[in-house]
């Protein structure tokens, strides 16, 4: 259980005090930041309260642009699902459900998405209830993946909780334990996948609870079939996977492992790819993170441009200390790798956690945990151009009204607007929602 502890708990010896609101927020106060030609307004201040506190996770946006998104705490004190809406330039947050800590699941650290037919879906990496193998440090169990939809009211109101399915518990066992920070993902099945940190084929480099798998929920008749579709063995494949699983057009799955060291051949993570074989999959392991040059940790999952190069970054190392970006170009059963952005700072994962968006120029968006012109994370852009990359910063976090300390990948509205969550800072110390307009 130390690997957990220190992959997860790092973070969380910051105390909050809860607070208690209703269950409808009107927006508090904006607070506005002008830097590199942006401008941050804060949309929430969390409480801790019925709203939930520490949102270790983004944001997702629907066709109407409201905002979807969990919180790490708050609520019943096991966070919360909640929804942020705009009406007459006001935000206000419903939370749509409020964990229990117990078969409900507890903690959630993955945002939510958006499933094929409208309602969320997401996980929470502790609770569950079934299983005593994952006691400690969430309440027992080892997390779940869960679905969340409108409950049938006339009129609908936004104070009506939402209801919760509990689509899987895992069992922490070879089933997996533990699902991380990345979100799932849809096939055209509507199946489901994701990652688990931890269980797995047993293995003496990730004692006592495995090394994490890859898992597909299977969508039949009214439930969900779990399988394993690659466990992590510790070796050169890598150990502790946190991030999400994409696709490309030919059907190969690709994620990275490695949010704690050492892990792969190099010590500092993989990048692999599943390649579907004879009704199972093959991986490779088409890069080895080296932590002083490539980076290290890398949290995040990678996205695909359109020509199937793959993106992403590493939380810590580089030559500048405080984690990178970069690009991987799939070739022969290995990779081309470049490093395009290195970040300076220092400590434990100061760089992104989360995964990188392009938008349709192909320049790149994200945040960093603790970099920063404050050491209190940032937001960044890369502009690709000439066949380079230009660095901007777009917003370095103060700790005050603005947040602090994103684990938050952005989204973008119709208009070009980018949405986030800072974990802590804001008014109440419990972290922000934050739009940044161009």
């Amino acid at each position: 259980m130390a690997q957990l502890k220190a992959g997860f708990a790092w973070t969380s010896q910051r105390n909050h005090r809860l607070g208690h609101i209703a269950l409808v927020i009107l927006l508090l106060a904006s607070t506005t930041l002008i830097g590199q030609a942006q401008t941050l307004t804060t949309l929430h201040n969390f409480t801790g309260g019925a709203d939930g506190g520490m949102p270790w996770a983004g944001l997702t946006i629907d066709r109407g642009g409201n905002l979807y998104g969990t919180t790490f705490q708050g609520g019943n004190g096991f966070g919360t699902v909640y929804k942020l809406a705009q009406k007459n330039g006001n935000w206000t947050i419903a939370p749509l459900y409020k964990f229990n800590g117990g078969n409900d699941g507890a903690n959630p650290v993955a945002p939510v998405v958006l499933g094929p037919n409208g309602t969320l879906y997401g996980t929470t990496v502790g609770g569950g209830g079934t299983s005593n193998t994952c006691n400690s440090p969430y309440p027992v169990g080892c997390g779940i993946v869960f679905n969340l939809a409108p409950r049938p009211s006339i009129p609908p109101s936004p104070l009506t909780p939402w209801n919760e399915t509990v689509l899987y518990r895992f069992q922490g066992t070879t089933d997996g334990a533990y699902p991380g920070y990345g979100d799932l993902t849809f096939d055209s099945a509507g199946n489901i996948y994701g990652t688990t940190s931890q269980a797995g084929v047993s293995s003496a480099q990730c004692f006592p609870l495995g090394c994490g798998v890859v898992f597909k929920l299977t969508h039949s008749g009214q439930g969900y079939t779990e399988s394993v579709i690659y466990s992590f063995t510790g070796g050169t494949d890598g150990s502790w996977p946190v991030g999400a699983v994409v696709f490309n057009s030919t059907g190969e799955a690709y994620t990275t492992a490695g949010s704690l060291n050492p892990s792969g051949a190099n010590g500092g993570g993989t990048v692999i790819e599943l390649t579907p074989s004879g009704g199972g999959w093959t991986e490779t392991t088409i890069h080895n993170f080296t932590p002083g040059t490539d980076g290290s940790s890398p949290w995040s999952g990678v996205i695909l441009d359109s020509s199937g190069n793959l993106y992403g970054t590493t939380s810590t190392n580089g030559s500048g200390g405080g984690g990178t970006v970069f690009e991987l170009m799939p070739s022969g059963g290995g990779g081309v790798y470049n490093v395009l952005q290195s970040f300076s700072g220092s400590g434990n994962s100061p760089g992104p956690l989360r995964r990188l968006v392009m938008d349709s120029a192909g320049n790149l968006y994200g945040t960093t945990f603790a970099d920063g012109a404050h050491g209190l994370g940032s937001v960044f852009k890369l502009t690709h151009s000439g066949g380079g990359w230009t660095y901007t910063s777009l917003h370095d976090f103060t700790g005050g009204s603005d947040g602090a300390n994103p684990y938050s990948t952005v989204v973008f509205d119709s208009s070009g607007n980018l949405y986030g969550t800072a974990s802590a800072g804001g008014s109440m110390g419990q972290g922000v929602v934050w739009e940044i307009t161009p």
